[in-house]
């Protein structure tokens, strides 16, 4: 915490009380405020609009209401704007957590987390940042993406706004590459290849890169298993 920004502030859902507290236990000894603690999705949402957190630590097979719900419910309009969402889950490459993502999720933690990497990783998502590597996220995509779920994350959204090299940069992006590798295949600089990416996440109001990989796939600008097209062919 810096003297100018005020602590990070985190509600905790899980049915398991023994979970609940022993990460309430880590996160408070790190300096972070734990506002509520829920046992369901439905407790959640009510959790998250009564104490406005920065972020939600949220289970995903809860009773009453799953965290996929309590997701989509917090991200689509019923929790404060800017709260994020990460995901609790025993196993990365998981169906649930796929629907989490696309229900607006800005990545997951594996339940048996170091409390250091859970800290530091509650801290950047209220940076901003993505918690999860697209190219993980792509794994999860290419696992799940197209079976018979119902497409949740924006196929509204209209791609018609983003600029030729935009579209470039996303398809690729959504590949996996990092800025860097982004950088060399379009023979950029980082801070050019930084600006585009900036830009498409504002013109298609998505929180993190995690959510512009889910959305060129659920938009149809890239195909599961068929790899990005390639811009030069």
């Amino acid at each position: 915490m810096t003297a100018d920004r005020p602590p990070l502030r985190v509600v905790i859902a899980d049915d398991q009380a023994l979970v609940r507290t022993g990460f309430s236990m880590i996160l408070a000894a790190d300096g972070i405020e734990v506002t509520a603690e829920a046992a369901d999705g439905a407790e959640a949402v009510a959790a998250v609009r009564r104490t406005r957190p920065d972020v939600v630590l949220m289970d995903i097979r809860m009773p009453e209401m799953d965290g996929i719900e309590a997701t989509r419910r917090i991200l689509g309009g019923d929790g404060p704007q800017g709260t994020r969402v990460v995901i609790l889950t025993t196993y990365d490459l998981d169906h649930y957590v796929y629907a989490a993502l696309t229900a607006g999720a800005s990545g997951f933690l594996l339940k048996d987390v170091s409390p250091e990497h859970l800290v530091a990783a509650l801290r950047l998502v209220r940076s901003g940042d993505a918690l999860l590597a697209p190219t993980i996220t792509r794994r999860l995509i290419e696992r799940f993406a197209g079976h018979d779920e119902p497409r949740t994350v924006a196929p509204h959204r209209d791609l018609s706004a983003l600029t030729p090299r935009e579209l470039e940069v996303l398809r690729l992006l959504a590949t996996g590459l990092s800025n860097a590798e982004l950088a060399s295949r379009l023979f950029l600089s980082p801070t050019t290849i930084k600006s585009h990416v900036g830009r498409i996440l504002s013109k298609l109001d998505l929180r993190d890169r995690v959510q512009a990989v889910v959305l060129a796939y659920e938009t149809g600008l890239i195909a599961p298993r068929g790899g990005a097209p390639d811009p030069d062919g």
